[in-house]
């Protein structure tokens, strides 16, 4: 079965991909590069997907970055996330694709959503602000999903993961997620002998985090799944504060200083922890806990910054 992997060479879509490969299914694996189809121009895409005729396409392909890339570039993010989304939605339809598998994101759901967030939380409230353009995309993104599902009967669905880390990941200083900028950030006080690393904000807020393999592994098995929800949550259920994940990236990099606060960066949401009652009564749960799944994500980044190749 042919399906077409979208941003395959992000971290999201280059797990996928390592993902299918490894499956014993046998996927047909089909994607392209950004020179070959801009996925912001709709006539590309359906002219794309004609040609090659794939029976599925996963969509892992969009903008993404941290609180500081969200705040600093918020036009872009609505604008190029809404474009991907509606091109490849709209010209799947059209030209017959059978099953489409929509990545949203945990950051869609209200700000201040009952803990742990399920799924019915979706539009029950305001956004959280430091990412709002970038998750009313994906909220568009899920809804056209929905309504196509609804009006012409097709198998278009969406997952919604949670904060994910893991090889391939982006460590660039400002515009990277929490766990990929403690890494760095850590690793760098340790070679340069610091004696202190200060976090953003207060360290107080909560995290869910979902290692790469693990997410790509449960977009693999909704694919095999015969009636899936409309969406549905992606996570390991357990969350932590960013102190405590700071605490675990200073003991993987074997960083011996102290670790401080920065009071004029913000915190973002103060809790985020999926509920993933739904997936595990589908019969998948995560398998990466964070005590193996960090030094995996470190390994990675050293071995990147060796080659050349870290995404900086």
């Amino acid at each position: 079965m042919k399906v077409f992997v979208t941003g395959h060479k992000g971290m999201v879509g280059s797990a996928i991909v390592r993902g299918l490969k490894n499956d014993s299914f046998g996927w047909d694996i089909l994607v392209c590069e950004r020179k070959e189809v801009d996925l912001c121009n709709q006539s590309e895409v359906e002219s794309f997907l004609e040609r090659e005729s794939p029976e599925i396409v996963l969509n892992a392909a969009g903008r993404v970055g941290g609180i500081f890339a969200n705040n600093s570039y918020p036009a872009e993010f609505i604008r190029e996330n809404l474009m991907i989304n509606a091109n490849l939605i709209h010209a799947s339809w059209r030209v017959g694709v059978r099953r489409f598998l929509n990545l949203g994101s945990s950051c869609i759901y209200p700000r201040d959503s009952e803990q742990p967030i399920k799924e019915e939380s979706l539009l029950t409230g305001a956004l959280e602000q430091t990412n709002s353009a970038y998750a009313l995309a994906k909220i568009a993104g899920l809804e056209m999903c929905r309504h196509y599902r609804q009006q012409y009967g097709v198998l278009f669905h969406s997952a919604m993961p949670t904060n994910l880390y893991g090889p391939g990941d982006n460590y660039h200083p400002e515009n990277s997620h929490v766990l990929p900028a403690l890494l760095r950030r850590f690793h760098e006080a340790k070679e340069a002998g610091l004696s202190d690393v200060r976090i953003w904000g207060t360290g107080k807020p909560r995290r869910e985090l979902l290692h790469v393999d693990d997410l790509a592994a449960g977009l693999i098995f909704l694919l095999k799944v015969k009636d899936p929800p409309d969406w549905v949550n992606l996570g390991t259920g357990k969350d932590q504060t960013i102190l405590e994940l700071a605490g675990m990236v200073k003991d993987t990099v074997g960083f011996k200083g102290s670790i401080s606060h920065d009071l004029s960066k913000p915190d973002g949401t103060p809790v985020k922890r999926l509920d993933v009652t739904l997936m595990d009564s589908l019969g998948w749960r995560a398998s990466i806990d964070l005590r193996s799944g960090i030094p995996n994500a470190y390994e990675d980044f050293l071995s990147t910054l060796a080659s050349g190749t870290a995404r900086l």
